[in-house]
């Protein structure tokens, strides 16, 4: 940085400086809006004439409302507060992205609302007050940002107690500082606040650790649901400043000891002649008072003249969150509830009596009166304002007057202090000597709108800017709060200095200052290079002027062109040797882009009478016939109602992103490829109108080849647009011919295609064309274009062919065996394409259709069509039945079975095209090969979806329908350890754990799934594992089979396919897997009949240890030769169960014969009679309330209350056979009845039941 500049640091959106308007402020009048002019000389008085603005633009541009405001800025640029009267708007730091990509910081409203508590108070004073961070990892961000808040009712919010009953004028803070030099005096950190006769400070290591502590306290409040906090002690000093008429700010420089000399003419001139010295001078606390009479106060507070007052100050959020910054501004803060109900006021607290401190020296003017006091960073210089419009520097150690600046009326101060760089430093002076620093006083004159930099003390103005005459100068003067000499060290704290805030365009900009600006040596490097740099920024404007012109969005292209052109002929004046080159190139380049972009819409606007297409060239009819079948049923899909983002109006192309898009080099356009929407649109700018047969395409390659765009750019353009529209395209049946005559132009460009023709080499112009469709998932346009691509390609081989031989032989080359290989592939894609588009039928899981191209095929290996047919299957719900069904048909289309309603019609068309995909890809969708990825994509989602227990089911089905055993073991062995042993495992143990069958939620817990579920894939885990035990017996039966693709994808190069994985599968120790399968059948039998059992403890230690185990490594197994202990647990297990569950589930299917047949076998029949009258309950309830016939109605009515309300709790969903004759029911509660005891509690309802049978049967 050679000079000073102005920087946006971040801005303030539209959005939220709609907020503001938000605050109290009425527009000012004209009246209150002029001022004296008499320092300024004369302005136009007649300056509103001509001015054709509304009156309300007026006030919202002109009226300085941000004058009447109180604005704080956090050092740290994270928050700032504007508050007016009794409200106040939060603004903290986002980051935002713009239209075009790019990330700035922005100043959002976080907060808005009232601040006042007390009747009739406004603020006064606001101050931000970053807290550093103690956590040994902070790198110098603040932890959080207090803001304090003073009022004119004495109140300083975020405390509850009054520190003095006047209008609070000044909140002021301190901060640390590193000691620039050795023997200068440490200062210590803290808060100032003025009232019109008393000055309060509070020492800042209290303040920052009591902030701490409530905020901690609130943040538990809050977490509590209660509101009371204690606040610790709070420790400040309160001076009365005497002596002064009017106090209006203040600057509190800290603490300061005196030379002997000064301190001997102290004494002298306080004490006399015979006045005593003391051996060491005292510390004292130094305060700056500006106002009037005097107009400038000097006060010393000699450190332990007087104790500090140490009260139990409470914070705001102590008494209940009284606190209006709190209170109202807790929802900014995050520490209020919404219900929370306002606090009522409390009594205000007791004032405590202020020291009193008499006022030293000052600088008397009875008539000027000072506005305001600016203290620089270090300490030793301070700017002070008047209502003079005078701008006086005061330095503070001698308290004299150095410098005075006229006509700054209503000025803003502030100051900027810069460190000197490390190449500065070696250079000038000594490294080892400590770092020098510069001071600069900034001023900001509004009345005039411009913002100066001056050095300081005598130095000159280094810097001016114009800027708006209703922005506010924002300098906080400190930093981070808590921060000392250790916590400080490698700490890079992020502050600003000064910023200005232009209330018109939301921005904030801070100024920056180079150290060199305050060397007063003539011989200093960076001064003589100075006239050079201003010379350098001269013609740097000219071109930074001219590229944002370029860029401009609302610039017409005529304007660009003339402007273009007129600094072109200027530059061409001018002497040769003076021109910047670079300059001129641009205008040059820029103007002859402007020049294409203005010749091509006139070729757009021409009307074409007749396209230029000669349809004979295009022999492709017979390919496209042959692929119209899938293309349009292609093109359906596509068309369906689908979820898109909202797009712009269609309009001209901007001019603005062609000349982004190329870029000129000598006599040639480079097109520089950017986003992809530009690239996009930019391909459409030049091609669309062809394509769509509205433009010649013959003007328009002979206009894009004279202006020296290559043809392997206009290509690449070309099938960008044509791939990307691939819908319109599809809908347009002449777009194919438009296509074909633009491609052939394109290919007569010179340098496109190589006329020296070797027919073993492949051409790079038609490779180009290839590798675009092979890339793109536009499947139908990819197609449509190869097509044309290929007919031309051979067109033009052929020529070539017959020019150089001479004869009537058909030419082979390998360029035409290329295409012949990418045909075939394209139109394998677009089928499997078609069929992945088709849409699942409704409430099925799969989430939506995945796209697929020839390069994604080949890269995903040889397993990659099945891999996507099988998500297909999965997402369309097909059945294995239905699967094995239609891989069997292989050709018969017509045996596909379609019914009327539009849901089979789509299950129809989609499994026509399951088959015509299987007919393409024989090898790659063998049914082997798909059997075995339907079974993997199905336990696949099993495992995302335990509940679904029907995953793993039609999985293990899948399996089973696999032929081989080879690939049938690998693919078992693979689900077990992989997804099933873990959960069998965990369910084992459950069950051993708990002694039976658990729970709902034990299962959940434990497996991770319910009940229902978990017997269900035990079920399935018993499936899995005798499936495997029969792939290992027929294993050596069978040889591996040998896996093969098509002709046309053995190119393909990916991953393992899951028939390969399967064929590297180990053998199986068939043993320890009839072993796993014996306990499954085990653990599926306990879920089922509900049988207490601990399924683990029927097993022997062996038994046990070989649990769980790879299944393809040895065991050791139990013997033959059983336990004695071990077979009688075995035998505990009481089959009366079996038995009882038996005949529920007989009488629960409608076999009620059956059931009394094996009734006579039950030895508990009081068990038994207690769960058959529950299924008699549950036939009754069908009969009586889903069927609802009359005579059921009146009977339900007749019925006692007791015996309603049991038949209304029962659930026949539960039936398997629900619908049974009434003589069945009947003869089934006669069973009961006989089976119950009469002491029974259940009898006498069983007595009603038969009752309400035989009244039904009766009426019936």
């Amino acid at each position: 940085m050679q000079c000073c500049s102005m920087e946006i640091s971040t801005s303030v959106p539209e959005g939220s400086r709609s907020a503001l308007h938000t605050l109290p402020l009425a527009p000012r009048t004209d009246k209150e809006l002029s001022w004296d002019d008499s320092d300024w000389g004369s302005w136009d008085k007649d300056n509103s004439k001509d001015d054709g603005k509304t009156a309300e633009e007026c006030v919202h541009q002109s009226a300085p409302w941000l004058h009447d405001c109180t604005v704080s800025l956090s050092p740290c640029s994270d928050l700032l507060v504007i508050a007016h009267e009794h409200k106040a708007v939060f603004l903290s730091a986002k980051w935002w992205t713009d239209e075009a990509g790019h990330d700035e910081m922005t100043l959002t409203v976080s907060w808005s609302g009232t601040l006042n508590a007390e009747e009739g108070e406004c603020v006064n004073s606001v101050i931000c007050i970053p807290l550093a961070s103690q956590k040994r990892s902070s790198t110098g961000r603040p932890d959080w940002t207090c803001v304090v808040v003073g009022f004119t009712s004495g109140y300083v919010r975020f405390y509850t107690e009054l520190l003095n009953e006047d209008p609070v004028l000044r909140l002021k803070c301190r901060t640390y500082e590193i000691p620039r030099h050795p023997g200068v005096t440490e200062q210590h950190e803290e808060l100032s606040i003025l009232y019109p006769t008393a000055l309060v400070t509070i020492d800042g290591f209290s303040l920052f650790q009591s902030l701490r502590a409530c905020r901690n306290q609130v943040a538990r409040a809050a977490a509590a649901g209660s509101d009371t906090v204690q606040p610790p002690p709070l420790a400040y000093k309160k001076w009365g400043l005497q002596d002064m008429d009017t106090i209006v700010d203040h600057s509190s420089v800290g603490i300061m000891s005196l030379c002997v000399f000064d301190q001997m003419k102290n004494a002298s001139i306080l004490g006399g002649f015979n006045a005593a010295v003391k051996g060491s001078p005292p510390a004292m606390c130094q305060y700056i008072t500006v106002g009037g009479g005097p107009f400038t106060g000097f006060f010393y507070a000699i450190e332990g003249s007087s104790q500090p007052l140490l009260s139990h100050v409470a914070l705001a959020v102590a008494s209940k969150l009284t606190s209006a910054l709190f209170s109202a501004a807790s929802g900014w803060l995050g520490w209020k509830n919404k219900n929370e109900e306002e606090p009522t006021q409390k009594q205000k607290p007791k004032v405590e009596p202020a020291t009193p401190l008499a006022v030293r020296f000052g600088l008397p003017d009875s008539r000027r009166h000072g506005e305001s006091i600016c203290l620089s960073p270090c300490n030793t210089l301070a700017g002070v304002t008047d209502d003079f419009g005078r701008v006086t520097l005061l330095d503070v150690g001698r308290g004299i007057a150095i410098r005075m600046w006229k006509g700054y009326r209503d000025a803003q101060l502030g100051w900027v202090q810069v460190s000197e760089g490390q190449e500065e430093r070696e250079r000038t002076t000594s490294p080892t000597l400590p770092r020098r620093h510069a001071q600069f006083l900034v001023i900001y004159a509004p009345r005039r709108g411009i913002l100066e930099v001056w050095g300081t003390q005598q130095g000159p103005r280094v810097g001016a800017f114009t800027v708006g005459k209703h922005c506010r100068l924002l300098y906080p003067g400190y930093r981070l709060m808590g921060v000392n000499s250790i916590t400080s060290q490698g700490w890079q704290l992020h502050t600003q200095q000064v910023c200005l805030l232009d209330p018109s365009t939301g921005s904030l900009r801070t100024v920056n200052v180079p150290f060199h600006l305050a060397l007063s040596d003539k011989k200093s490097e960076r001064a003589k290079d100075m006239h050079l740099l201003k010379r350098l920024n001269t013609l740097l404007r000219s071109r930074e002027a001219l590229e944002s012109l370029l860029s401009s969005k609302r610039v017409p292209v005529s304007c660009l062109t003339n402007i273009t052109c007129s600094l072109l002929d200027s530059l061409k004046k001018q002497d040769p040797e003076t021109v910047d080159e670079t300059l001129l190139q641009l205008c040059s380049s820029q103007l002859k882009l402007l020049q294409l972009y203005t010749n091509i819409l006139s070729l757009q606007t021409a009307k074409l009478s007749s396209v230029d297409t000669d349809a004979s060239t295009v022999s492709t009819d017979e390919e496209l016939d042959r692929i119209d079948p899938i293309l349009r049923r292609y093109a359906e899909l596509l068309s369906r109602p689908s979820v898109s983002f909202s797009q712009d109006a269609e309009g001209p192309f901007p001019a603005r992103i062609f000349l982004s898009q190329l870029k000129a080099e000598g006599n040639t356009l480079r097109v520089a490829r950017g986003q992809d929407s530009d690239w996009t649109q930019l391909g459409s700018f030049l091609f669309w109108d062809c394509l769509c047969g509205q433009s010649s395409h013959q003007k328009l390659c002979e206009m894009l080849q004279d202006a020296g765009i290559s043809p392997q750019d206009l290509l690449s353009l070309l099938l960008n647009v044509w791939l990307q529209r691939e819908r319109q395209m599809l809908k347009n049946p002449d777009a194919v011919r438009h296509l074909h005559s633009l491609l052939t132009a394109l290919s007569n460009m010179s340098g496109a295609v190589d006329e020296s023709w070797d027919p073993q080499c492949v051409s790079p112009w038609w490779q180009q064309v290839r590798t675009a469709c092979v890339q793109t998932e536009s499947s139908g346009a990819a197609l449509l274009v190869a097509l044309v691509a290929h007919r031309t390609a051979k067109n033009s081989i052929t020529s070539l062919a017959e020019k150089k031989f001479k004869s009537e032989w058909e030419a082979v080359s390998l360029e035409l065996e290329q295409w012949v290989v990418c045909l075939r592939q394209l139109e394998d894609v677009l089928a499997l394409q078609t069929l992945l588009c088709l849409p699942g039928p409704r409430g099925t899981p799969g989430g939506a259709a995945t796209r697929c191209s020839v390069k994604a095929l080949l890269e995903s290996g040889r397993g990659g069509v099945a891999d996507s047919v099988a998500k297909w299957v999965f997402r369309q719900d097909l059945s294995p039945a239905l699967l094995k069904d239609i891989l069997q048909t292989r050709g018969e289309v017509e045996s596909v079975p379609v019914s009327s309603e539009d849901g089979d019609f789509q299950r129809a068309a989609g499994l026509s095209l399951l088959v015509s995909v299987c007919q393409r890809f024989p090898n790659s969708l063998s049914p082997d090969l798909l059997f075995a990825h339907c079974c993997w994509e199905f336990v696949v989602q099993w495992n995302k979806d335990p509940e679904e227990g029907r995953y793993l089911s039609w999985s293990v089905e899948h399996l089973k329908l696999i032929a081989n055993p080879h690939i049938q073991l690998g693919i078992a062995l693979m689900m077990w350890s992989t997804f099933i042993v873990k959960r069998f495992s965990a369910a084992a143990f459950l069950m051993e754990k708990v002694g039976k069958a658990p729970k709902d939620r034990l299962c959940r817990r434990d497996v991770g799934m319910g009940d229902n579920a978990m017997t269900s894939f035990l079920g399935s885990c018993t499936q899995l594992l005798q499936t495997l035990m029969e792939a290992d017996a027929s294993i050596e039966e069978v040889s591996p089979p040998e896996l093969s693709v098509e002709e046309v994808w053995v190119g393909a190069d990916g991953p393992a396919s899951i028939a390969e994985l399967a064929l590297e599968q180990r053998t199986v120790h068939y043993p320890l897997v009839q072993h796993h399968c014996l306990l499954a059948s085990l653990l599926h039998a306990t879920m089922t009949f509900g049988v207490r059992v601990k399924p683990l403890s029927l097993f022997d230690s062996k038994g046990k240890n070989a649990f769980f185990r790879d299944l393809t490594t040895i065991q050791l197994l139990p013997s033959g030769d059983m336990d004695a202990n071990l077979i009688s647990l075995r035998q505990e297990v009481n089959p009366d169960l079996l038995r009882r569950h038996l005949v529920c589930e007989f009488y629960s299917h409608g076999l009620d014969l059956r059931a009394e047949e094996v009734m006579l076998e039950v030895e508990d029949k009081d068990v038994l009679g207690s769960q058959l009258l529950v299924l008699t309950g549950q036939r009754l309830s069908y009969s009586l309330l889903h069927t609802q016939t009359r005579p059921g109605m009146e009977l339900l009515a007749r019925l006692p209350p007791m015996l309603c309300t049991w038949l209304k709790a029962m659930d026949p969903s539960e039936l398997s056979c629900s619908s049974v004759p009434l003589s069945l029911i009947s003869r089934m509660v006669s069973r009961v009845i006989e089976m119950l005891p009469d002491n029974h509690a259940q009898y006498s309802l069983a007595l009603h039941l038969l009752e309400a049978v035989d009244a039904l049967a009766t009426e019936a």
